[in-house]
């Protein structure tokens, strides 16, 4: 744990205590050792890394402030913000408690097991001191006696479990580093010369901690040396803080940390050495964060040069930040001897099939779906896949589709491209004109027409054109029934609709996300179905079917036709505009021409 010579509390201290820990409280004491008169107050209401206003106030609860032996009225100016009624320059103290109920990575959570807490859910921001050092005591109280504390920040005065105080430079440092608490399992090792510590809470007895740490040290390794070649990395140390749950999957970048969350069953297990499914997904989140270090945390969109913890944050390159670190989260796998070619294809497959699959690249660009996270992404319903477009998957298509055209052109490739643009910008703000510029520059041509198509239009990637050339056949596949009548569903007893695909046989027929598609009727017989490979084997040769279902308690009759086997679901689309297959697998053709990609 990195630790200081700077002794003392700061000017603005905060002291958190897991108070109560089964009604999953934090309190909080916040001293501003030098506060303006009528000092203004403030809770994030939006985390950076993840676009969507969550309103973290409404967590926060029994808020008072005093200066001395007196109480110091409190005026709440709207839903995150408030104003001390105080004198200057006489230390004001403010008392509260959080509601930490969120077993994600984004807010706060606290049981008696396990604490975890983003600064952006419990620390109070003092309006103009924001710049200023910070610190934060992690207290320890009889019930937490046994835990241990794990964060990023630099340590200044802690015993042996990590509980006491931590330093912050300013106030984005100090939300930028999540607190772990609890009795977790703690691994370390080095790489690139960098101290790692990884730990990890609720893993059970078959975890295999030699091998996840091992793993991830290839992992950090491949990817420093990506960035800096033999250069030292732009942070002293890093931590993974690990949430193992019965059923989750998720990640938050942070600067020098960050915090993920993986099913029980996907860690790697003492004994067994295939990597499983579960496994290779959790590797790549692990991967996908760690880029994240270099890429959004610090090379980052010119917009995001400073936070504003109060309001939307608007970019459109979310398509390059979180996109192109998705091309590379697997990427950086196979360089790292961690995955083969077959597992990269078949990965690179998914990602095809799931943005191929999304109605919504015909209706909405990349660019504008980064633009819209914030209403769209992050706010899924029915009509989502309909409306909008990942801009993770696509942009993780356009990445790849840069790539394979800079080194078709002979000229470079996109990991040159990644170097030149931390190089220009100084590992800091850019714009897509910077990245337009790298391109020119060591391309030797423009990708100005390029980026237009890809990025700001929904014209089809051209990849069966470009994995050609690089030694990799995209092949057109018959698609499921799910596919072939443009749905969505799960299956329990019967079949749930979660959405319905525009233009698809399923939307013509009437179907409703909703409903419940209870049986078929076929040739005068009705018959009870409970998956959808069902309804293919009641109806046999016939194409005209009516599907009972169910909706607001009523039974409707609707006729359905079924499309053959070879056609997916329809989309709205141009007549000019040639759409590409709905579900594909990839092969590799040439194994040398792959291998110079790959590696």
């Amino acid at each position: 744990m990195p630790s200081s010579r700077h002794p003392e509390p700061a000017d603005i201290h905060y002291r958190v205590e897991p108070a109560d820990l089964h009604a999953h409280l934090f309190q909080v004491t916040l001293t501003v050792a030098h506060p303006q008169a009528l000092q203004e107050l403030a809770l994030p209401v939006w985390i950076p890394g993840s676009y969507l206003v969550r309103e973290f106030a409404k967590n926060l609860q029994e808020l008072k402030a005093r200066q001395g032996k007196h109480d110091v009225p409190l005026t709440q100016l709207d839903k995150h913000r408030w104003r001390a009624d105080c004198s200057a320059d006489k230390p004001l103290v403010l008392t509260y408690a959080v509601c930490a109920y969120d077993t994600s990575v984004r807010t706060a959570w606290l049981d008696a097991s396990r604490g975890f807490f983003n600064g952006t859910s419990l620390c109070l921001q003092v309006r103009g001191q924001d710049k200023q050092r910070h610190t934060l005591e992690i207290a320890r109280t009889a019930d937490t006696a046994e835990w241990s504390v794990a964060t990023g920040l630099t340590s200044l005065k802690v015993d042996k479990k990590g509980f006491g105080l931590y330093l912050a430079e300013d106030y984005d440092e100090l939300v930028d580093s999540p607190f772990e608490l609890g009795s977790f399992w703690v691994g370390r090792f080095t790489a690139g010369g960098i101290p790692h510590r990884f730990v990890v809470a609720g893993a059970a007895p078959s975890f295999d901690d030699k091998r996840l740490l091992a793993d991830t040290q290839k992992i950090c390794e491949t990817a420093i040396r990506f960035w800096h070649g033999d250069e030292p990395a732009p942070f002293k140390s890093y931590l993974f803080m690990l949430n193992a749950v019965g059923d989750g999957y998720g990640g938050l970048e942070h600067r020098n940390s960050t915090a993920l969350i993986c099913g029980r069953r996907d860690l790697p297990r003492v004994g067994e050495n295939r990597a499983s499914d579960g496994y290779t997904t959790l590797l790549g989140l692990i991967s996908h964060e760690y880029f994240h270090t270099w890429n959004v945390k610090r090379l980052r969109p010119a917009e995001f040069a400073q936070h504003d913890y109060a309001r939307e944050n608007y970019t459109d390159l979310l398509w390059f930040f979180e996109g192109f670190t998705s091309y590379y989260d697997d990427l950086l796998l196979r360089r790292a001897g961690l995955i083969d070619d077959a597992t990269y294809l078949k990965l690179i497959t998914k990602t095809i099939n799931q943005v191929h699959q999304t109605p919504g690249r015909m209706v909405q660009t990349v660019a504008q779906a980064s633009f819209d996270a914030w209403v769209k992404y992050y706010r899924q319903d029915e009509n989502t896949p309909n409306a909008t477009v990942s801009y993770y998957t696509k942009g993780s298509l356009v990445a790849l589709c840069l790539d394979l055209a800079l080194r078709r052109d002979g000229k470079s490739s996109l990991d040159e491209v990644m170097r030149a643009l931390w190089k220009r910008c100084q590992g800091g703000p850019m714009t897509e004109d910077d990245l337009r510029t790298v391109l020119r520059e060591l391309g030797k041509r423009s990708f100005d027409a390029d980026i237009a198509q890809w990025v700001h239009s929904t014209v089809e990637l051209p990849l069966a054109e470009l994995l050609a050339a690089h030694g990799v056949h995209l092949q057109a596949e018959t698609p499921q029934l799910a596919q072939r009548l443009g749905l969505r569903v799960a299956e329990n007893h019967s079949v749930q609709i979660k959405t319905v695909m525009r233009a698809g046989p399923a939307e013509h027929a009437g179907m409703c996300a909703g409903d419940e598609w209870l049986g078929v009727e076929v040739q005068g017989q009705g018959w009870r179905i409970s998956k959808l490979d069902d309804v293919a084997f009641y109806a046999g040769g016939d194409t005209s079917i009516t599907a009972v279902v169910a909706r607001d308690g009523r039974l409707l009759r609707l006729a359905l036709e079924l499309p053959p086997r070879s056609q997916a679901a329809g989309h709205r689309r141009s007549a000019r505009v040639t759409a590409a297959p709905d579900t594909v697998s990839l092969s590799a053709t040439d194994a040398a021409a792959l291998g110079r990609w790959l590696g």
